[in-house]
C-alpha cells in the first residue's frame, strides 16, 4: 500500500471534507447513471449531534489519499442498539467510496476493522449508510440501469475490492420493476385473484396518507413498524425520534396518493410507502447544493414530478413521464394471512395506473422472503436490481 494514507476527520470541517469524497471519484460523464447525492442530506446522515440515530451508535470517518490525491473513503459504525437487540457484537462500516485499485481498497477496510476491533467487536457488516433502517448494500447486479431514489449505486468494481479483500455475502436484497404500459392491465388470473381476496377482505380500507395531519399520520405508521418488520434479518427497532427524523425528510416530495394506510375496522393494520422518483431532480444539481441556485431546481422538480391538480390539469400532456419507488411495506402480525401483501401490491398497481405513473420499483427485498416476494413474481415483474450485505469476522 504504498503511498496511501489514511487520515481520520470529524467536526464540521471534516464531515463536509468526507462527504466531498464522492465528487472526486465520480463525474456524471464516465458514471452517466450516478445521481449526485444532496449534501445536506448527507450531512444529516452523518450529524452525530442532530441525528437520533447516534443517541445509540459511534461512527468514525476516514479519509483514503494516495501521491496526495483523495482517492475513497469509509465510516465504521457501532450500532449499540442493533447489538442489544441481537445480543450481539458485531460492528459495521458505510458510506463506502474508492477509485479502482484494490490497495486503496485494503487500507480503508483494515483501518474500520481497526476501530471496531478496539471497541471489542467481532464481525464487520456492511455496506450500512448508517444502518438496515437508512441506505444499506452494495450494488452487484443493475449498475447500468438509473438508480432510483434513497438506494445505493456504485461501479461494478466494488463488487470485486469486497471479494478480494474477504469481505462474503450475508444477504441480497432485491428489486422488482413494473413497467405500465398504456392500456394495459394486469392479467385475467391475477385480476380473478384479487377480486377473490378483496371478497375475502373486505373489512380491509385503504386510504390516502393525511398530508395535513403529517405527524399524526407517522405515529400510525410507526405504531405498525415495529411490530411489522421484528421478525426480518438485520432489524432493530428504531425509537419514535429515529422514525420521525427519517420521515421528515421525505415530507416534501411524498403524494399521499402513493403513500397509503390499510385500516380494518377503522385501526392501522399496515402501510406501503412509494415515493416518487426524486433521484430525475436530483441529476439536475450535479453539484449537490441547494444554493445559490440547486433550491429553485428543486421546487421547480417537486411541481413535475408531485404537481398539484391544476397544474395537472393545465400541463398535464407537457409533463414528463414519472415513476416510483415502492420504499416501505409494513403489516401488522395480526393482519397477515388472507393474501394482504398481495392486496398492498395489486392496490399499487391500480394508482399507479390512475395517477399516471409509467414505472414502479419494489425494493429493497430481502431475497428469502416468500411473502414479500412472491406477489411481484406472480404479476410477472422481472428481478432486475440486486444490493448485497457483505460480512467479515474479525
Amino acid at each position: 500500500m504504498k503511498n496511501i494514507t489514511i487520515r481520520e476527520v470529524s467536526g464540521k470541517k471534516g464531515t463536509d471534507e468526507f462527504i466531498d469524497v464522492v465528487w472526486k471519484i465520480y463525474d456524471q460523464k464516465t458514471y452517466p447513471t450516478w445521481v449526485p447525492p444532496l449534501r445536506m442530506a448527507v450531512y444529516e446522515a452523518l450529524d452525530t449531534v442532530k441525528n437520533p440515530f447516534f443517541k445509540r451508535a459511534s461512527l468514525a470517518m476516514y479519509i483514503a489519499e494516495k501521491n496526495g490525491q483523495v482517492v475513497g473513503r469509509i465510516a465504521a459504525i457501532e450500532n449499540k442498539a442493533h447489538n442489544e437487540f441481537h445480543n450481539d457484537k458485531a460492528g459495521f462500516y458505510g458510506f463506502y467510496e474508492a477509485i479502482e485499485d484494490q490497495d486503496v481498497a485494503n487500507a480503508l477496510f483494515q483501518e474500520a476493522e481497526k476501530w471496531l476491533k478496539a471497541r471489542g467487536l467481532t464481525s464487520m457488516m456492511g455496506p450500512m449508510n448508517p444502518s438496515t433502517n437508512h441506505e444499506c448494500g452494495l450494488l452487484v447486479r443493475g449498475q447500468s440501469q438509473h438508480p432510483t431514489c434513497m438506494t445505493t449505486w456504485n461501479p461494478k468494481y466494488f463488487e470485486a475490492q469486497h471479494d478480494q479483500y474477504g469481505l462474503t455475502k450475508a444477504k441480497d436484497l432485491v428489486a422488482y420493476i413494473v413497467k405500465r404500459e398504456k392500456n394495459v392491465e394486469l392479467p385475467e388470473k391475477v385480476q380473478r385473484y384479487v377480486k377473490k381476496l378483496r371478497a375475502e377482505n373486505s373489512r380491509v380500507i385503504f386510504r390516502d396518507f393525511d398530508v395535513k395531519n403529517f405527524d399524526a399520520e407517522v405515529d400510525k405508521c410507526y405504531e405498525v413498524y415495529n411490530s411489522a418488520w421484528e421478525k426480518n434479518w438485520g432489524f432493530f427497532p428504531m425509537t419514535h425520534e429515529e422514525f420521525k427524523f427519517a420521515a421528515k425528510d421525505m415530507k416534501m416530495f411524498l403524494d399521499p396518493k402513493m403513500a397509503f394506510m390499510a385500516e380494518v375496522d377503522g385501526k392501522p393494520a399496515g402501510f406501503m410507502l412509494a415515493m416518487p422518483d426524486f433521484n430525475h431532480i436530483l441529476k439536475r444539481i450535479p453539484s449537490g447544493k441547494l444554493l445559490p441556485t440547486g433550491i429553485f431546481t428543486l421546487l421547480i422538480g417537486k411541481l413535475i414530478f408531485t404537481p398539484p391538480t391544476f397544474i395537472k390539469k393545465l400541463f398535464g400532456k407537457f409533463l414528463p413521464p414519472r415513476s416510483v419507488r415502492i420504499i416501505t411495506l409494513g403489516v401488522k402480525p395480526e393482519f397477515r394471512g388472507g393474501g394482504i401483501f398481495a392486496l398492498f401490491t395489486f392496490e399499487a398497481f391500480e394508482r399507479a395506473h390512475k395517477y399516471d405513473y409509467i414505472a414502479g420499483e419494489a425494493s429493497w427485498i430481502l431475497e428469502d422472503n416468500v411473502a414479500m416476494n412472491k406477489p411481484w413474481q406472480d404479476m410477472g415483474a422481472p428481478l432486475y436490481r440486486r444490493w448485497r450485505i457483505y460480512e467479515k469476522q474479525l
